[in-house]
């Protein structure tokens, strides 16, 4: 399915945002404040994800994509790396049958080559059980990293067409590891950061950005109605002027 651009043409707007991106920030400060170890924030963090997923299901989102593990996070204690690792794993193991009864499809996206064969069996087992469902696109991003995605993308475009010296946007986009997906209406990130660290690049160029300092163990139902809230109160205009906006009513 061909989804459109948003720096080529104007995305269909809804009140209800189709695709939402999230950055699941403040697990480990989450529990630090607790006097906890890093570690319980990040199991609690896991609960959460299993809690915004059934409630943009609920809400009729159709694509919900979450940054689990950024290419840059290999960076941190080994002995979290590895905690990270086994949470996946059992979440995997824990939530894939119960995504399936849902009709919640799960798609993994990012260089798993430096994960554990087992893991990525998993991932692969996953996917395959819940590729024809269809409420509910739920992507985790593992191992990514947003000039990752660009730069294996290039490499795909060329290798399929050798010798083409001049590429398009759309040609590109085909290659991207979300290329099944609309771009993300709305972005969220929780913690109080407000960056994009390397997240979906190419994808965000036109999102509507939400920042919160809300904690991601905290980031329930109505912290997400007040992201969603938020987003209905903008503009898309996509380069065109607020006018613009309010011919086509009028001309109705």
């Amino acid at each position: 399915m061909k989804h459109t651009s948003s720096t080529q043409d104007v995305p269909a707007a809804a009140m209800m945002p189709r695709h939402i991106a999230i950055i699941m920030d403040g697990n480990g400060r989450w529990a630090t404040r607790r006097f906890l170890p890093r570690v319980a924030g990040h199991a609690k963090g896991v609960e959460m994800v299993r809690s915004v997923v059934e409630a943009c299901a609920l809400r009729g989102v159709e694509y919900l994509t979450l940054f689990a593990f950024s290419s840059e996070n290999w960076r941190r204690p080994a002995d979290e790396v590895s905690v990270l690792m086994r949470l996946f794993m059992t979440a995997l193991e824990r939530e894939v049958t119960k995504m399936h009864a849902n009709s919640i499809r799960l798609k993994v996206v990012g260089d798993l080559s430096r994960f554990d064969s087992k893991l990525q069996e998993m991932i692969a087992n996953a996917e395959r059980r819940t590729a024809h469902n269809t409420r509910l696109t739920v992507t985790i991003c593992a191992n990514y990293g947003g000039r990752w995605d660009i730069v294996q993308a290039v490499e795909k475009l060329v290798a399929a067409s050798p010798g083409v010296g001049k590429f398009t946007e759309d040609q590109l986009a085909l290659h991207l590891s979300m290329a099944y997906a609309p771009e993300p209406d709305l972005f969220i990130r929780t913690g109080g950061e407000e960056r994009i660290s390397n997240f979906l690049l190419w994808q965000l160029a036109y999102t509507e950005m939400y920042f919160t300092d809300t904690y991601w163990p905290d980031f329930d139902d109505a912290a997400l109605d007040a992201a969603i809230g938020s987003y209905q109160q903008r503009e898309r205009r996509f380069g065109r002027t607020s006018e613009q906006l309010i011919e086509p009513k009028k001309a109705s």
